[in-house]
């Protein structure tokens, strides 16, 4: 991260004004010999190394020299040359308090402050210390706000603001994203500075991070935004080096199955989004069935109701319309039913199962079953959360109960609903021992 930060960095400083041929003392008008010529002797030292510590001990000797502007400037291209950036951005603070418009220390120094803030990422991706990320954005908005300096050509500041404006508006959509989680106002940045890049430049480097970058916003938006979503991943991963083809792409594979419920029609937005950076008005994805709009087809499709697996059912009343659920509720009301499953909770009087795999996972109990009698302390030990339920068929505990009562409980999303589903009369059938065989006695013979 530091090499990529300082050649970008080197490739600015190289068209700023201060990175001119170097101005002979004379030219600065130091009046002074002593301070002449420790200027002369720090500016022309050859070796980085002696010639930071040259400038900095000018510095600390004539910390108002009117060659300070030109020597913290000098600082700031030694320190890079160094690759040191801590030092490097004190140079560039130090310099925007005496020059608060050098794009090349708001530039630098948003870099720098950037990378830090990337350094402070929870397994989220959100900042655990806002400060970092949030100086990078204040001292960007202020680079986009600069003034020309005066001296400065309307060609070479075009080539500074080219550079820079892109940089300062990334910086801005990132501390929105992990710091403010202001993802609205991220996309919108994040839109405009892929705007300043010619298309070509959106194929790689900062360009085609941050088209990644929209592409993760759009996600987190509420609700996500799955059609700008899914284009500004194809985009980055029909770019991406090759080595970071397969993460993206299983991102976009994921997101797009999960909108549309298959990857039909990926290939043909790939092509599409190779061509061009922002998708056209006319991209449509259409979005798959909704869990109740699938599970009316289901239904539908289904003669007999009452052969839907017990888990296929709960499904009905978790997600299904109200009317669908409804009418599969008609037929289960008042029936016996085995419920196989994992104990989440038992007490003498009532046990709760998680029956489906999502409910497994969570542990939370979708199935109530309250007991037609108490249990004994010898029946509550053998239903002690954890404990799997079974079937008939197998060499489990068994629990029946009749449907009583179902719950539709709505989530955040149609992901997170669920139904709690309340069975009367339950009575547990112990765990079948295997018959234990005994040998056949032995048979002696006389000798």
């Amino acid at each position: 991260m530091k090499k990529f930060v300082f050649a970008s960095v080197m490739a600015l400083a190289s068209i700023s004004l201060v990175s001119s041929p170097l101005l002979r003392a004379q030219d600065l008008s130091i009046k002074d010999p002593s301070e002449y010529n420790a200027y002369s002797m720090a500016s022309t030292q050859a070796d980085p190394a002696k010639k930071a510590q040259g400038l900095e001990d000018f510095l600390t000797k004539y910390p108002q020299s009117v060659a300070k502007n030109v020597v913290l400037n000098l600082l700031v291209d030694t320190y890079q040359q160094l690759n040191q950036p801590d030092q490097a951005l004190s140079a560039a603070t130090r310099l925007l308090q005496v020059d608060p418009n050098n794009m090349k220390a708001l530039y630098l120094s948003v870099a720098i402050k950037n990378g830090q803030c990337k350094k402070v990422l929870d397994a989220k991706g959100f900042a655990t210390d806002p400060a970092p990320c949030d100086d990078a954005a204040s001292l960007a908005q202020k680079g986009l706000t600069a003034a020309k300096p005066a001296g400065t050509s309307d060609d070479d500041w075009k080539k500074m603001t080219d550079a820079s404006y892109p940089v300062f508006d990334s910086a801005i959509a990132f501390d929105e994203v992990v710091s403010k989680k202001d993802f609205k106002a991220a996309v919108d940045e994040y839109r405009k500075e892929l705007m300043l890049f010619p298309a070509d430049q959106t194929k790689s480097g900062t360009g085609l991070v941050d088209s990644l970058n929209l592409a993760e916003t759009y996600v987190k938006l509420s609700p996500p935004d799955m059609v700008n979503a899914v284009w500004f991943y194809a985009r980055a991963v029909d770019f991406a080096p090759a080595g970071y083809k397969p993460v993206i792409e299983k991102k976009l594979d994921y997101w797009y199955n999960k909108y549309h419920g298959s990857l039909d029609g990926l290939d043909a937005i790939k092509a599409q989004a190779q061509a061009t950076l922002f998708p056209p008005g006319t991209l449509n994805i259409p979005p798959a069935d909704t869990p109740a709009e699938k599970i009316h087809k289901i239904l539908a499709s289904t003669p007999d109701l009452n052969t839907l697996a017990l888990a296929d059912k709960e499904l009905v009343l978790s997600f299904g319309a109200k009317d669908d659920a409804d009418k599969l509720w008609a037929l289960l009301k008042d029936k016996p039913t085995p419920v196989p499953g994992t104990v989440i909770e038992a007490t003498a009087s009532q046990i709760k199962v998680a029956v489906t795999d999502d409910a497994k996972q969570s542990k939370t109990p979708d199935f109530v079953v309250n007991l037609k009698t108490p249990l004994t302390d010898k029946e509550l030990e053998a239903v002690k959360p954890g404990t799997e339920l079974g079937l008939s068929s197998k060499n489990q505990a068994e629990l029946d109960g009749t449907y009583d009562s179902y719950t539709q409980i709505p989530g955040t999303d149609t992901v997170s609903q669920s139904a709690q589903i309340v069975l009367r009369e339950g009575a547990l059938t112990p765990e079948k021992k295997a018959p234990v065989h005994k040998p056949a006695a032995a048979h002696h013979t006389a000798h």
